[in-house]
């Protein structure tokens, strides 16, 4: 069954308080080659049968509308995998 992708992530203007605690412990354990680390979302809708371009709108207008909250997070991929 084909498996349809959206990944959300919070504004680049806007701080992720998760993102810089990680990168914070990645440079106390040494792991200094990353400069910053920014946490998101990934969502995986499982669907019957094929997926055409009117599915795939649909998935981009749920992920607009209800799996991201448009005032602090972009929705930066939806794609399908087999």
């Amino acid at each position: 069954m084909p498996t349809i992708v959206v990944d959300v992530m919070p504004k680049a203007e806007l701080l992720d308080p998760q993102g810089k605690a990680v990168s914070g412990a990645l440079a106390r354990l040494g792991q200094d080659a990353f400069t910053s680390v920014r946490i998101g979302k990934r969502f995986e809708l499982t669907v019957e049968g094929e997926v055409d371009d009117e599915l795939l709108a649909t998935a981009r207008k749920v992920a607009d509308e209800i799996l991201s909250n448009s005032v602090i997070e972009d929705v930066v991929g939806v794609e399908v995998v087999e």
